[in-house]
């Protein structure tokens, strides 16, 4: 019973609270004024009223005693009276209703309004609170206001936290972004990577899959908490990602999952997750300039993790770091290889060269290589006429069987392969059972325990001699193409230093002249330039053969040309620098000399020289010559000349033979001078990229960069002027940084307005466009540009775009005022890669200087 009549009670209170819950505030508000300003008019006026009421019946009877007619007037008086009364308590009852209601109502719509303002705040921010569908459906707006308050006072000190974690990010991304560029190979950067990351969000696991060209993967970092599996090094054949998903990590899509039994992922995925006990997890794109390397990937094992948007944000930025630093580690390693490459070639080239047999040549060459190129053996092997041959030389690491000596027959060789090896073909075999050779190339190899091999063709007397061989033992073999390059480039020069070695011998065998032309050539082979080599020649030259005068003169274009070194006797005139034109030259000897011929002149008068000839000959005060070609790459460069002034002279045949054979080690000498200027320039230019780029990258503002880029190139280009220009929306520009030699004028803060740029330019130098002018009279560029160029005292210029967040910048210039100038390929190609580079270095500075100031604004 009592039961029944408790729920009955709680039902009751519940319907008198939801009919309480129907009034709305403003309802509530006008019924109280209402009854506070109407009730009390209405009880004093009916208390009057009932008093005066009172009063009329108990003084009534009295008055009636006195006087009947004057009593019921004055009672007709009073009842009027109080009528008048009733009836002005009816009006002031109503009246102040009305004010009251008015003024409720006025009060009431601000206070709507403020908490209808609060609640549309209140749902924007928490549009799910069920504490705010309650307070719309009590329609009590004081309630709902307070609450609104208490729950923006909850949400201001949750945003508070919210931004100090953001400010505590960005700081964190700056230390992780430098710490991720003080590493300067592929291996630290990772590495780095994974362990600052989990260390700084407290992740229990953090790596880096990389994909191969097929999406296909291994991880290739990690680092992991304590006590939970390892996924290093584990490779996934089938990584089953859904359908476009590889198209949106190329477009640089985020993964974030909170429960990977809630997120969408195939069975596959879940069940390799689980095999590495992951519950959560984050993923990002690595770009690697613009191609997917990779995924830096989180993993949460402990307990689920709901990814902070702010988290997300961080892990985002920190791939897109990661992506940079590959780029900038990629480039280095390519750099210092390319350096490396250029030092190892030219000491080879020299321990090869300071051999003068044949068995010297191959001994060093196959020792020296394999060092080089830390493999397990290297070889050299010799054909036969019928294409078959013989080992004749080997470097083998101990552990592995040694060949030497051992003859090849292989009846394959001749039909498919000579030619190609004949015109230089080198092939480098990374995995010999996935190469597709034969079954009995696949055995041979086999027997010598071979896992990859590289070989090239070695070419002497421009036949092919034999192969130099390398072999990897060990396990397969990734060649790279600059181990390639440097293994072709041995090769050739060991064909060199075999022409030398046979000649060498060969010389030998004949007596004085041959040691005389070994002791030339010799002193000749120390010089390691053109100017040195050429100087060297005339000297030792006019002293084996005791003449009065040996030249190098050298042709132009139109096969006139320049005496460009001589040695001379100090009684006869020295014509170096002489400059001599010959119009009959190039009718009928230029194809002669280019054929090897020596002219021997015994006397200038008895020869049937023309005039012209005999004229210019009795000018330098000759009486006989000897004339040789100098064949360089293959071209006619330029002739060996010796003069006899005193008398003339029978030059002996064996003098002859001599002399063409020096003119022809001279030919060889010019090359190997221009290939070692050529590698030892490559690599001083790699070496000063690597400095200019380290120094534009210890500026992190983007006028530091530009300046200190200016000043770098200059002295590197040795130059006159280096500037940065830079465009405005319209291409017209201004020039930003400037560095300049003293005498020249400074153009520093100089605006151009150049209408002709956008029409055929902005498009080119978008592109990659790099202008090397040597001379701006004779580049046919437009008046108003001379004019420019001009004023600012510019001979010659070098032009290359400046490429900031994938736009074109600005230009980085390069001045020649003194005089015009021969840009070099090489000082060309470094210009453009500078360029490049500050392009880059903008852009990571502009996101450094980005990061900064939102870690000033969050500590305001």
């Amino acid at each position: 019973m009592s039961q029944s009549f408790s729920q009955n009670q709680i039902r009751r209170n519940r319907q008198q609270r939801l009919w309480q819950q129907k009034w709305s505030l403003k309802t509530k508000a006008i019924v109280w004024a209402l009854s506070i300003s109407v009730l009390p008019v209405v009880a004093i006026g009916t208390a009057t009223y009932n008093y005066g009421i009172i009063l009329i019946n108990t003084q009534t009877p009295q008055v009636r005693l006195e006087s009947t007619e004057s009593s019921t007037e004055t009672e007709l008086a009073l009842q009027r009276q109080l009528s008048f009364l009733l009836a002005g308590m009816g009006v002031t009852a109503i009246l102040t209703g009305a004010i009251a209601v008015f003024v409720t109502n006025r009060v009431m719509s601000r206070v709507s309004n403020v908490a209808a303002i609060s609640n549309n705040i209140k749902k924007r921010l928490r549009p799910d609170s069920e504490f705010t569908q309650i307070f719309i459906a009590s329609q009590d707006e004081l309630v709902m206001l307070e609450k609104n308050i208490t729950s923006f006072t909850d949400l201001l000190s949750v945003l508070v936290q919210e931004k100090e974690a953001e400010a505590d990010y960005s700081q964190l991304l700056i230390k992780i972004t430098r710490w991720v560029r003080e590493s300067f190979n592929q291996e630290d950067v990772l590495k780095t990577t994974s362990e600052e990351i989990r260390k700084a969000l407290s992740i229990d696991r953090v790596t880096i899959f990389c994909f191969d060209s097929n999406y296909n993967g291994s991880f290739i970092a990690e680092s992991v908490a304590p006590g939970l599996p390892k996924i290093l090094g584990v490779t996934v054949s089938e990584p089953g990602f859904e359908a476009g998903y590889i198209e949106k990590y190329h477009n640089g899509t985020i993964h974030a999952i909170d429960n990977i039994h809630q997120g969408d992922l195939s069975d596959v995925d879940i069940e390799l997750l689980e095999q590495f006990a992951v519950k959560s997890n984050l993923v990002a794109p690595i770009l690697k300039g613009k191609q997917l390397f990779g995924l830096l990937i989180a993993h949460q094992c402990s307990r689920l993790r709901f990814w902070q948007q702010s988290e997300i944000d961080l892990f985002s930025q920190i791939a897109m770091q990661v992506g940079f630093a590959l780029d900038y580690a990629n480039l280095l390693q390519q750099v210092d290889t390319k350096a490396d490459n250029a030092q190892v070639f030219i000491e080879i080239t020299r321990s090869i060269r300071q051999s003068l047999n044949e068995e010297d040549v191959l001994k060093t060459t196959v020792e020296e290589v394999r060092k080089a190129l830390s493999t397990d053996r290297v070889l050299v092997y010799s054909f036969d006429a019928n294409w078959s041959g013989i080992i004749i030389a080997e470097s083998v690491v101990p552990g592995y069987p040694k060949v030497l000596r051992s003859e090849i027959q292989d009846i394959c060789f001749g039909q498919g392969y000579v030619e190609k090896y004949q015109s230089g073909r080198v092939v480098a075999t990374n995995n010999i059972h996935e190469s597709g050779l034969a079954d009995c190339h696949i055995n041979l190899l086999k027997s010598f325990a071979v896992k990859a091999n590289l070989v090239a063709p070695i070419l002497k007397d421009e036949q092919l001699f034999g192969l130099l061989i390398a072999h990897q033992c060990s396990r397969p073999r990734d060649w790279q193409q600059s181990e390639i390059d440097l293994f072709a480039q041995i090769a050739m020069q060991v064909g060199f230093a075999l022409d030398h070695a046979r000649l060498v011998q060969r010389i030998e065998a004949e007596g004085v002249q041959s040691q005389l032309l070994a002791d030339t050539i010799g002193i000749i082979r120390q010089s390691l330039n053109e100017e040195d080599v050429l100087k060297t020649t005339v000297e030792e030259v006019r002293k084996a053969l005791s003449t009065d005068r040996v030249m190098v003169y050298s042709f132009d274009g139109d096969w006139s040309g320049t005496v460009i070194a001589e040695s001379v006797v100090l009684t006869y005139p020295k014509v170096l620098r002489a400059e001599i034109q010959d119009p009959c030259f190039g009718q009928g000897y230029v194809e002669e000399y280019q054929s090897g011929r020596v002219l021997a002149i015994n006397n200038i008068y008895e020869a049937g020289l023309a005039d012209c000839h005999i004229n210019l000959l009795e000018s330098f005060g000759v009486k006989a010559n000897l004339v040789a070609p100098i064949i360089k790459d293959k071209e006619l460069f330029g002739l060996l000349i010796a003069h006899q002034c005193s008398k003339p002279r029978d030059w002996q045949q064996a003098e002859i033979d001599l002399f063409g054979q020096m003119a022809m080690q001279v030919g060889f000498a010019l090359d190997h001078a221009r290939l070692l200027q050529r590698i030892e320039a490559e690599r001083m230019r790699s070496q000063l990229l690597v400095d200019i780029i380290r120094s534009i990258r210890q500026s992190l503002k983007e006028e530091d960069i530009i300046k200190t880029t200016v000043e770098e190139v200059r002295k590197a280009l040795s130059t006159d002027r280096v500037l940065v220009y830079s465009f405005y929306a319209n291409w017209f520009g201004i020039i930003i940084a400037e560095s300049v030699v003293p005498g020249y004028p400074k153009v520093l803060r100089s605006k151009i307005h150049d209408p002709c740029f956008t029409q055929g330019y902005v498009e080119k130098y978008q592109s990659g466009r790099v202008v090397a002018i040597n001379n701006i009279y004779e580049s046919s560029l437009a008046d108003c540009h001379i004019n420019l160029l001009a004023s600012f005292g510019v001979k010659a210029n070098l032009v290359a775009p400046i490429i900031k967040d994938e736009q074109l910048f600005g230009l980085l210039i390069a001045h020649q005022c003194s005089e015009p100038r021969d840009w070099q390929q090489s000082e060309i190609d470094l210009f453009a890669q500078i360029a490049m580079q500050v392009g880059f270095t903008l852009d990571h500075a502009r996101l450094l200087q980005a990061y900064q100031a939102a870690e000033a604004n969050s500590d305001e």
